[in-house]
């Protein structure tokens, strides 16, 4: 993990100053409303979200090859993580976190417990598995992609390519649930994504966007210079979600640059899972292997350790290596709408991502498994 002084923000970033990562209100003041819609759940329901991810990250724990006496341990970080919930629920939290809860410190919270147990990766092994599935699926899912002429048709099913794998979430307990059960497969989601209009629907000004320099179907023009997509989990998100989209903007003359975490937390693609990827793919289709080839597209650790992200605080690296990039893309909960929903850019941004809290859901007026796409020219703020 990079020291403090490694960290920079995203060059991308409107106001910096004025530039609040988290989306909603953890303890919110009795009877208010959420500005999206919703109603806010309060303080404690926020803790209940982290309290019942607990038997998932058991579970993995207790199985993680890599740690000596692994289900003692396990034990250990369920007992020791809920009794800090406890003391947050009691507000009593100064020496585990400055000022109120959030979904940064939490996140951390929950991460360094599992750390200091010895826990550095225990979804390591899940990740490989659901990256080799989501490989055997991806020559069809790009076929299927490349049969489409229509520009707007086609951008369709890029974006609900990246809804369907984003359900692939071990850190939420209702899609855990639903992997454990064995739905949530990456066919038989983007088959019961929900119709048009999305909860937060901007398709049609991505759309838009997409072609304004008129081209249409295959033809190769990009709006776009360079585009930094932030990725968000391992398995079908980012093999079947993201490297299409990726695809799509490399093969229309637009360089992408995946940012992925640094360091592994719940069953999120690190920056060097990504690298490791990139060739397997290679491997599979011709175009994403000219693109890698030539550069148009390529991985970039972000220098995370959360499945959140506070974009004040990117490697230094990502930060030069992206500074000429004129489109932000933000993919999945933690990052495009836990956090990050309201940032303002000085670019063409886009966050895209399934709903799978019921909290978050309540935030924003909608359901579970809902679906935000929401773009924003540059400039807006």
């Amino acid at each position: 993990m990079a020291t403090t002084d490694e960290f920079v923000p995203l060059p991308q970033l409107a106001d910096v100053d004025g530039y609040r990562p988290t989306t909603f209100d953890y303890d919110p003041p009795a009877g208010s409303k959420d500005p999206r819609g919703g109603t806010p759940p309060g303080k404690s329901e926020w803790v209940d979200v982290f309290r019942k991810s607990i038997p998932e990250f058991r579970k993995r724990a207790a199985a993680d090859p890599r740690v000596p006496d692994a289900a003692s341990l396990a034990d250990r970080f369920a007992d020791d993580f809920s009794a800090a919930l406890d003391r947050i629920h009691a507000g009593d939290h100064a020496d585990l976190f400055e000022g109120q809860p959030t979904v940064l410190k939490m996140c951390r919270l929950r991460d360094e417990t599992l750390r200091s147990l010895g826990f550095t990766d225990c979804f390591k092994d899940v990740k490989a598995t659901e990256n080799e599935r989501a490989l055997t699926v991806l020559p069809a899912v790009l076929a299927e992609i490349d049969a489409i002429a229509d520009a707007k048709d086609r951008l369709l099913a890029l974006i609900q390519g990246a809804f369907a794998g984003n359900i692939f979430d071990l850190g939420a307990a209702a899609s855990a649930k639903l992997h454990e059960d064995g739905g949530g497969d990456f066919r038989s989601t983007r088959a019961r994504l929900k119709s048009r209009p999305w909860l937060v629907d901007d398709f049609d000004s991505l759309h838009q966007a997409w072609t304004a320099n008129g081209a249409t179907g295959g033809e190769l023009a990009s709006t776009w210079r360079k585009c930094v997509m932030f990725v968000d989990n391992s398995g079908a998100d980012v093999v079947l979600g993201m490297l299409p989209i990726a695809r799509e903007l490399a093969r229309r003359g637009c360089k992408v640059v995946l940012a992925a975490n640094e360091v592994a937390s719940i069953n999120d693609v690190t920056a060097a899972e990504l690298e490791d990827l990139l060739p397997r793919v290679a491997e599979l289709d011709e175009t994403f292997a000219e693109a890698v080839k030539c550069g148009a597209i390529a991985v970039c650790s972000s220098g995370s350790d959360l499945p959140v992200i506070d974009l004040r605080r990117v490697s230094k690296r990502l930060a030069a290596v992206v500074d000429d990039a004129d489109f932000v893309i933000l993919e999945g909960m933690g990052r495009a709408i836990e956090t990050n929903l309201e940032a303002a850019f000085d670019c063409d941004a886009l966050r895209i991502g399934m709903v799978k809290h019921p909290e978050v859901a309540q935030c924003l007026g909608g359901e579970l498994y809902d679906c935000v796409c929401r773009f924003e020219a540059a400039g807006y703020i």
